[in-house]
């Protein structure tokens, strides 16, 4: 239980409107969630009309507003250059004082979220694919193959810039990061359905055409037969240059196996792409030292996904679906 002076503003506010509708300060105190005495105290002090004593404000709310510029011109500056710009507009303040207004205007210090940049068309061309697929249902979605290559490297501790933003702004354009591919220690080819996942290929060359046809050759057959046996499937890839070349697409026709159309630079679509993060948040703690020890890693880590993991990604298709169309093909939090 804090003293009066711990009180916030809204439970001010509160025993305020409790004591006008007659309650007593000990229902009063259980409701909002502080001492009897606080709230006897805080009366009192309305009675008489006593302001807060305490050492007064060193900033105005001029200097605050100058604050907030400041900090909206670049989300991604840290607290020393945030309060060196500060302190160049004329306002005289510490370091400390200047993280403590920062929090007060609701600003916290976060990861920022990574989400892929889209341009008008791309928009346009994920929107109409969802609505096309906003009726598909969970059994058909189970029929869908989804598949993807990811990197993996040694150190997973890096986590790069933070970024300042208040409750509600994680999808600011402001406040994301726009994500890049740069080829790191590993990279892994993986399939899954809503039933289990399919064995995994590491790549040890950069993905043409030809490499891509012999990982569908030996790794991508095989899961078919693992994960749906005889039965009917549609296989789903993204639009890499490799995947999208036209010998590619010939061998599909040449195997008849049907591809599900897909939408440019959506990895927010693909259930696999959450799978990938699993993965390697299970395998936050450990520290390969090299490249046969990721590997490794990354198998036994594959290995542990569960049957209702894979079929809780798939069944979040239509969930994926109804969010694309609501953000009118903008790229979404999943």
């Amino acid at each position: 239980m804090g003293k009066t002076a711990d009180l916030t503003t809204v439970q001010k506010m509160t025993i305020d409107t409790l004591k006008k509708e007659g309650k007593t300060q000990k229902v009063i105190a259980k409701e909002v969630g502080c001492s009897q005495s606080s709230v006897s105290k805080h009366i009192n002090r309305e009675a008489k009309g006593r302001k807060r004593c305490g050492r007064k404000e060193c900033t105005s709310k001029r200097d605050k507003r100058a604050l907030e510029r400041i900090v909206k011109q670049n989300r991604f500056k840290n607290v020393g250059e945030i309060h060196k710009e500060w302190t160049v507009a004329g306002v005289s303040a510490s370091r400390s004082t200047t993280h403590r207004r920062m929090q007060d205007m609701g600003f916290s210090c976060r990861i920022p979220r990574v989400k892929p940049l889209l341009n008008k068309r791309q928009r346009q061309k994920r929107l109409a694919w969802a609505q096309d697929k906003k009726d598909w249902t969970a059994a058909e979605w189970s029929k869908v193959m989804f598949s993807d290559e990811s990197k993996f490297c040694i150190s997973f501790g890096n986590q790069g810039p933070r970024v300042w933003r208040k409750t509600g702004e994680a999808q600011n354009p402001r406040c994301l990061k726009s994500s890049v591919k740069f080829p790191q220690s590993v990279m892994v080819w993986g399939a899954m359905s809503s039933a289990a996942v399919g064995p995994l290929c590491f790549l040890r060359s950069r993905v043409n055409a030809a490499v891509y046809q012999e990982v569908l050759e030996h790794f991508m057959l095989p899961a078919t037969d693992q994960l749906y046996g005889g039965d009917d499937f549609i296989f789903q890839h993204d639009l890499a240059p490799a995947h999208n070349a036209k010998s590619t697409s010939t061998w599909f026709k040449d195997h008849g196996i049907p591809l599900l159309d897909w939408p440019a630079n959506s990895p927010d679509l693909n259930p696999i792409e959450n799978l990938w993060g699993i993965v390697k948040r299970k395998m936050r703690d450990a520290r390969p030292n090299n490249a046969e020890e990721l590997k490794a890693t990354i198998k036994a880590t594959w290995a542990l996904i569960t049957p209702e993991e894979c079929n809780r990604l798939v069944d979040s298709m239509p969930r994926r679906i109804a969010a694309a169309i609501q953000a009118k093909g903008a790229a979404t939090k999943y």
